[in-house]
């Protein structure tokens, strides 16, 4: 498996390098002419051979120089042939060999600094890869010079000739500079992507998990008492109700056991969140964003905002986006067709208080300690079918672990219901570094 990989990276190699070093042939036939007559001109091809050895990296730079310098000679020298400019094929090659020599110079120059490519800023690179075309120009002339005893210009002008690789390499740098920006951009987008999708999975994966163990625990008070009858029942020697519950109290064991054995992997999953930490902003911001797709899912309008006057890092930031979720959704089930809902956070007293309020229905009076029990709900849909009922709830009781309080009210200003949970600052800011 190795070898095929092996042989098919190098296969690739070889493509692209002749891909750029006939892309450069191409390129170098391109020309500017910035001074009256053919003094002088600068072909683009310098221009495309630097920009991609900048953008394939994984390529050996000086085989890559080799080869289109070789290139770059024999398609001048077929272009002198075809065209009849009158030269003999040793006059062509004669002609041409400097360019050859100068994209394998330039290819050594940027293999040197290959490994530091990353290091560099656009500024720099532009600076560090002009030298190296100077040098790579210079090599030029000077190989004109040997071959066909002329040079259109001296080997001391180095002014002139750094003005012109300055402006062909910090052309293509900033080229390259955007490039690299819009990729830095495209990775950033998808990690982004990703991470919001570790948040949602491991916020759910909480609150099941919370559930879980509150169900667990159930089941062990459940089989304590099933257990504690079928002895009673023994004592009473009441032999077929002893037989039948003890097969019950061997079930809910069995469910127990059943029930720990998932829990176990979801901890393992839970686990693996993602790690760090997280300003209460950024929560607050993925609420929204989170439950806007969500209304946007069951075809109603809603209007966010919120308010922040209190901000800090927490490394709870999965319970905390568990509590914002339920009480959001909620909020959004609660609205029928279009609505508001205002999301605030702030400090009082060393408490941080977590305020959702949204313009539905609201809560009645008479029924505001029964929204908090399991399976209450006052949401059905248009076929009659009720909510589960878990979400208050499930609010209430994570709270209730941070040592917090859950209180219900109105929404000043919208009418509806309004949910706020208390919890002491300690608990969720992340201690200050020592300095």
């Amino acid at each position: 498996m190795e070898n095929v990989v092996f042989k098919s990276f190098y296969k690739s190699a070889y493509v692209q390098i002749g891909v750029v070093a006939v892309g450069t042939a191409l390129a170098g036939e391109l020309k500017i002419n910035p001074f009256d007559g053919d003094i002088f001109r600068i072909g683009l091809g310098s221009s495309a051979f630097l920009l991609f050895l900048l953008l394939l990296r994984r390529l050996p730079y000086l085989i890559t120089g080799v080869v289109s310098g070789a290139v770059v000679l024999l398609f001048r020298t077929g272009l002198d042939q075809a065209l009849g400019n009158g030269l003999t094929l040793a006059e062509s090659v004669t002609r041409h060999c400097s360019a050859a020599v100068y994209y394998i110079v330039f290819a050594l120059g940027m293999s040197v600094i290959k490994r530091r490519l990353d290091r560099f800023y656009p500024l720099a690179l532009g600076a560090v890869t002009a030298v190296i075309d100077l040098l790579s120009n210079e090599a030029e002339l000077l190989t004109r010079l040997l071959v066909t005893g002329t040079a259109t210009f001296k080997l001391n002008e180095w002014t002139f000739l750094m003005a012109i690789a300055m402006l062909r390499t910090y052309f293509v740098t900033g080229i390259y500079s955007s490039i690299s920006v819009s990729r830095m951009r495209i990775v950033q987008k998808e990690q982004n992507r990703r991470i919001e999708q570790m948040l949602s999975f491991s916020s759910g994966l909480y609150g099941e998990v919370f559930y879980l163990k509150k169900s667990i625990g159930t089941l062990e008070k459940l089989t304590l008492r099933s257990y504690g009858l079928y002895r009673r029942l023994s004592d009473e020697g009441q032999e077929e109700h002893k037989r039948h519950v003890l097969g019950i109290t061997q079930q809910i064991h069995e469910v127990k056991k059943d029930s720990q054995r998932i829990l176990a992997g979801l901890i393992k999953l839970t686990d693996r969140e993602v790690p760090g930490d997280m300003p209460l902003s950024g929560l607050v911001q993925y609420a929204i964003d989170s439950t806007q797709q969500y209304a946007e899912m069951l075809g109603k309008r809603i209007v966010f905002s919120q308010k922040m006057t209190l901000d800090y890092a927490t490394s709870n930031y999965i319970p905390l986006l568990t509590l914002l979720g339920n009480l959001t959704a909620n909020a959004v089930e609660a609205i029928q067709g279009r609505g508001q809902i205002h999301l605030e956070v702030r400090e009082q007293a060393g408490w941080t208080l977590f305020t959702v309020s949204d313009s539905g229905n609201g809560f009645p009076r008479d029924e505001r300690e029964m929204v908090l029990e399991p399976g209450f709900t006052t949401k059905f849909d248009e076929e009659g079918v009720a909510a589960t009922g878990i979400g208050l709830s499930h609010v209430r009781d994570i709270v209730t672990r941070f040592g917090g309080e859950l209180l219900l009210g109105t929404a000043p200003g919208l009418g509806g219901a309004m949910v706020q949970i208390r919890i002491p600052t300690p608990r969720l800011r992340k201690p200050a570094a020592p300095t």
